[in-house]
């Protein structure tokens, strides 16, 4: 696995094992003990610690820009206090695609059934504390993360889950996907040069995108085209208290997903990297399926999601005032099941799916 160098630790029950990397903090593994099914996305390169990141020593991970990013990646990562590509002068000043959260080193322990996690993100002046909590006998990871901002200023950040499915799980044509989604858009600009499946900029209902060749494509089902990418947005349900993503792999007959606040978390975005990439380190080898939870529609830099203010009457950024914080709480599942879950309900500390 191109994640068997790497620093770990390890939350687990009798029923799964969870896997956090301290470099970057990402989530890599929540694996089912039953059948070892994982399935968060594994990359097909071998990664490093994100800290010791040089772009003239490690030219594999592709340009500067994202290298610092892809050289570490794994399953979800946090994008923290921005999502999207940095500025130019944000560049200049040693940040990446999606900010710091994904690529400094975190602080882990674990105390009986309890994972924490903890991070400075010196250049945004933020901490961000996560804690991962797996009790015996659930097949529910509870999380939860505060956001603090150690500057004397109010403040618009982006905050991202940026969970990221991939094989065996992720099939194509076969894996199947529901979300608590209403209004929906894709992306306004080109997104994989030469392979944009989906026609841009244009606002839709889910599950029917419109293709760029005509026709619509059915967003619940993982695609079988060839080669192709895509981005899309999706305002989660306002008249629901909970917002979720399920996906349910029929050849292992397991569903994953998330569940959290609906206010806490109004969008979802929709990745999609199929054999499109073919510059370093992707090589046209790479299929995953990004269902990425935050308060922004779309990854941008940071004026690009102030100037944009809103999209479907949502507002697409979090303020943060001046010494204040921010606590969220979503729960990650997964299970043997014989069908697709329709959706998922909380149900007490658990996750019940219908």
């Amino acid at each position: 696995m191109p994640i068997d160098d790497r620093r770990k630790a390890v939350l687990e029950n009798d029923l799964l094992r969870v896997t956090v990397l301290p470099g970057g903090g990402h989530i890599a593994e929540v694996r089912l003990k039953s059948n070892d099914v994982n399935p968060l996305w594994d990359p097909v390169w071998n990664t490093i610690e994100p800290s010791d990141f040089r772009a003239d020593e490690h030219p594999q991970f592709g340009a500067p820009l994202e290298g610092g990013l892809l050289s570490g990646i794994a399953g979800h990562n946090l994008c923290l206090d921005f999502f999207g590509p940095p500025s130019e002068d944000e560049f200049e000043a040693g940040l990446f695609v999606h900010g710091e959260g994904s690529v400094v080193d975190w602080d882990v322990s674990v105390a009986g059934d309890v994972l924490t996690a903890s991070a400075e993100l010196a250049i945004a002046r933020m901490r961000i504390v996560r804690t991962l909590r797996l009790e015996p006998g659930t097949d529910v990871v509870q999380v939860e993360e505060t956001a603090t901002n150690l500057a004397g200023v109010d403040r618009p950040i982006g905050w991202t889950q940026h969970v990221t499915l991939g094989p065996p799980f992720l099939e194509k044509g076969k894996t199947e996907f529901q979300v608590s989604a209403t209004a929906s858009k894709t992306i306004e600009s080109e997104f994989a040069p030469g392979h944009d499946r989906l026609q841009l900029d244009a606002v839709f209902t889910w599950p029917m995108a419109p293709k760029a060749g005509g026709g619509f494509s059915d967003l619940r089902v993982m695609p079988d085209d060839e080669a192709s990418g895509t981005f899309t947005t999706h305002l989660m349900n306002p008249a629901m208290e909970d917002a979720y993503f399920t996906a349910y792999s029929p050849s292992t007959k397991t569903a994953f997903g998330y569940l959290w606040k609906r206010d806490d978390f109004p969008w979802l975005g929709i990745w999609e990297e199929n054999y499109s990439r073919a510059q370093a380190p992707w090589d046209g080898r790479s299929l995953t399926r990004g269902m990425e939870f935050g308060v922004s529609p779309f990854p941008e830099t940071r004026r690009q999601m102030v100037d944009r203010g809103s999209l479907f009457g949502e507002k697409g950024y979090l303020w943060l005032p001046a010494k204040g914080e921010k606590t969220v709480r979503y729960q990650i599942f997964l299970r043997e099941t014989d069908e697709a879950p329709q959706a998922a309900r909380r149900d007490g500390n658990g996750v019940r799916l219908v």
